[in-house]
């Protein structure tokens, strides 16, 4: 006996067939042989033990298999499995097989709920549609019978099947060479049939889309663990994110740019000396922007090798390099409708400065070892600690690069200007080592905090954070001893700035705020807002003070 799929022919029965086809007759009441009726069931088995560990891929070639069977075995000249759409209006999946003496006319169109309405109305009931003859059909039939007509169709017995209490769809036989009588014993038969069908065909669809979940959980699993990694560096960060620490001057005046840039896509060029805190002032201005709601992608440039650092910004496709063992997507990838930052953008190297310009322009880039380009909204936010127009003048930099970089510069003062901000930044880093090594450490010497204050700080906030981390390990009871002799500090020692006078400090301070807001004092960026007095009363001051917004730029 044949085996679904066994010989792969569409039409008729092979010459030499052991199983010739059965008249529609002996499936029922009064069938003429045992023999035929056995082999039937038989059919019906063999059928239906092939779809238990199917793979979804071979679903839909093993229906058309098992269709060739069946029409073959009942002498049909067509067999088709159609499913409906969920509301029943359209035809979602059409299987079918047809002898090959019954080949449908040039110009053939699938069966649809247009053609046959009174079919479609008896098969959304539960009816069975089966005739031996056009004319057995009913006067409302009419535009069906016009289709069955053009199809050539002469007999025919279709089955509503239900999956889960619903009708899927129907399985049908049909003759187009002779008429046919079906018999009622038939259609039980073909309704088992047309239920494996259809559970297998709803099996395979719905592993298709737990496939295609499993996938989207997947991609959302790799987006995750990335995320989860930059999460681990932002807990691992020295400072909060959230606060700068300090309340002079030179630092209002950088949380007043973070404020006026943050909300923007702008650029932003941070400046500064090492351990100055670049880092806290990125992480600062991307919690303040509307990219907030994922963590910040940082790249150091000075810390990944040449020859490595264009696949980790752009990353790479599966063989473009000898250790590309699979595809990677590069830091830009991964920042799409996020914040950026490139830390150390002076060390980045010449030949992939051009194609980091690209990006900042056009927004555009290729994997290594692709030719497909991808667009990605990514707001860029670098920092540095060299002088870039120096770098720029002696060919390590490029010149345009620097240009589309330096749209919103933002200086980050070093420690040694901002001394008011030294003993708020002790009691910080006291506060922490003294939970992290469990000591209670109550106390800062004056002495200690003469001698801390007095300090050069070439290292800046981290040279500082440094050396209470020392003397916190140092420290036994309840008061702070310093472990560096801070006097040896191979920094020249710098004579104190003069000090001002009160209204010296506040003419100078407004003239700065002036500078940054260029002249405006009142609105969101002015100003007045950010000295946080009302407009009136700032120029009030400002006469009082001789400030003229003309001659801001002189005295600036």
């Amino acid at each position: 006996m044949e085996k679904p799929g066994g010989s792969g022919n569409r039409g008729g029965a092979t010459q030499g067939e052991s199983n010739p086809p059965v008249d529609c007759s002996s499936c029922g009441p009064n069938s003429s042989t045992l023999e035929e009726r056995l082999r039937f069931e038989m059919l019906l088995s063999e059928i239906s033990s092939v779809y238990s560990n199917l793979p979804v891929e071979e679903v839909d070639k093993t229906i058309e298999s098992g269709l060739q069977r069946l029409g073959e075995f009942l002498g049909a000249d067509r067999c088709n499995l159609v499913q409906f759409s969920e509301d029943g209006s359209r035809v979602l999946v059409f299987h079918s097989w047809i002898h090959d003496d019954a080949k449908p006319d040039p110009g053939f169109i699938a069966p649809d709920h247009n053609l046959f309405p009174w079919f479609a109305k008896m098969f959304h009931l539960g009816k069975v549609v089966q005739f031996s003859h056009l004319d057995d059909l009913p006067a409302e039939a009419a535009t069906d019978i016009t289709a069955l007509l053009a199809l050539r169709i002469k007999s025919q017995v279709s089955v509503p099947i239900s999956v889960g209490g619903h009708v899927f769809g129907t399985l049908s036989l049909a003759t187009v060479r002779s008429y046919r009588s079906w018999p009622d014993e038939l259609v039980p038969r073909l309704r088992l049939v047309g239920e494996i069908f259809a559970n297998a065909l709803v099996r395979k669809q719905k592993e298709l889309q737990i496939r295609k979940a499993f996938q989207q959980i997947k991609e959302l699993n790799e987006e995750l663990a990335a995320d989860c990694t930059y999460l681990r560096e932002e807990i691992d960060l020295n400072y909060d994110v959230h606060h700068i620490i300090g309340q002079s001057l030179p630092l209002k005046r950088v949380l007043a740019k973070i404020q006026q840039i943050a909300l923007t896509d702008t650029t932003v060029l941070i400046l500064g000396e090492t351990g100055t805190g670049k880092e806290l002032v990125a992480r600062a201005i991307h919690a303040a922007s509307q990219r907030r709601d994922r963590p910040m992608v940082k790249v150091n440039c000075a810390s990944l090798p040449a020859n490595l650092i264009e696949s980790e910004l752009f990353g790479h496709e599966k063989g473009a390099f000898t250790s590309a063992q699979v595809r990677q997507i590069g830091r830009f990838e991964f920042a799409d409708r996020n914040t950026l930052f490139l830390d150390e953008i002076g060390e980045l190297p010449l030949e992939s400065q051009a194609k980091l310009l690209r990006v900042l322009q056009e927004g555009e880039f290729e994997r290594l070892g692709s030719s497909r380009t991808l667009k990605v909204d990514v707001r860029i936010v670098a920092a540095t600690n060299r002088d870039l127009e120096e770098e720029v003048r002696k060919g390590r930099f490029r010149q345009d690069l620097w240009y589309r970089l330096n749209i919103f510069p933002i200086t980050v003062p070093p420690l040694r200007e901002r001394t008011e901000d030294i003993p708020l930044l002790i009691n910080l880093f006291v506060n922490k080592f003294g939970r992290k090594l469990g000591k209670s450490i109550r106390r800062i010497p004056a002495g200690v905090m003469k001698s801390l204050q007095a300090y050069d700080w070439p290292g800046n906030v981290r040279e500082l954070e440094n050396v209470i981390e020392r003397a916190a390990i140092n420290t036994v009871g309840p008061s702070l001893q310093l472990l560096d002799n801070l006097k040896s500090s191979l920094v020249t020692e710098k004579t104190a700035a003069p000090r001002l006078t009160l209204e010296e400090a506040e003419r100078s301070h407004i003239l700065q705020v002036l500078a940054d807001t260029n002249g405006r004092i009142e609105g969101p960026k002015g100003a007045a807002l950010i000295l946080g007095i009302n407009h009136s009363t700032l120029r009030a001051r400002m006469r009082k003070l001789g400030i003229h917004i003309r001659r801001i730029s002189d005295a600036d």
